[in-house]
């Protein structure tokens, strides 16, 4: 079974690679799979295991979250639900399970999430880095998302910057240190197919009995 994690910052074209490379080696892309079986092994409704999904959020920020729409009146005795109270760690301590068990059962492509951090002692697992430069990520987004390039620089902006903040909280490192990686792609000046079939060469080549 072939495992491979990718990591991409926003623009890069991650959604796009990430399930192309899985039908190419002929496994599943793991995506909205993980927050569906984390909300399943805690008890907790999908909406609030994607709140949780690659991001970090205090429980105070929760809590606040949860009472916003009350009265600062009803808040006197307020108890906020039991998924406002769960500490990130439990979330990610999850997430982290819902990855090892969801690619021993059929490998995977996994977009996200930290999987490289979380499967790097794993011995088959590729792991793959998509970036480029900022304007290039920018230009991208605006024409796969059909975006304004306000809209773009925005969903940019808040999207790397709560997938470094979830990283450097829970794993102290940075996302993009190559370190992490077998492979970097600058995936903004290559066709998503030049990118799919040297992401499949390389984990083919490095484990051709796998299938």
């Amino acid at each position: 079974m072939y495992v491979v994690t990718l990591s991409a910052a926003y623009g890069a074209g991650g959604g796009i690679i990430g399930p192309a490379v899985a039908e190419s080696l002929g496994v599943p892309f793991i995506d909205r799979a993980i927050p569906a079986r984390v909300a399943t092994d805690l008890g907790v409704t999908l909406e609030d295991a994607l709140e949780h999904d690659d991001q970090c959020k205090g429980w105070l920020q929760r809590v606040l979250s949860a009472a916003a729409p009350l009265s600062s009146d009803f808040m006197i005795g307020y108890a906020p639900p039991r998924t406002a109270l769960l500490p990130d760690t439990e979330f990610v301590a999850c997430t982290e399970a819902a990855i090892r068990a969801t690619i021993a059962e059929r490998g995977g492509v996994i977009l996200g999430r930290a999987a490289a951090l979380v499967l790097r002692e794993h011995p088959t697992a590729r792991h793959i880095r998509l970036d480029g430069p900022v304007e290039r990520r920018v230009r991208h987004a605006m024409r796969t998302l059909d975006l304004s390039e306000e809209e773009a620089r925005d969903a940019m902006e808040r999207n790397d910057s709560a997938r470094t903040g979830y990283v450097r909280h829970f794993y102290r490192t940075d996302p993009a240190d190559p370190r992490h990686y077998d492979m970097l792609l600058d995936s903004t000046r290559m066709s998503t197919e030049t990118c799919v079939k040297l992401i499949c060469d390389m984990t083919r080549a490095e484990h051709p009995s796998i299938g």
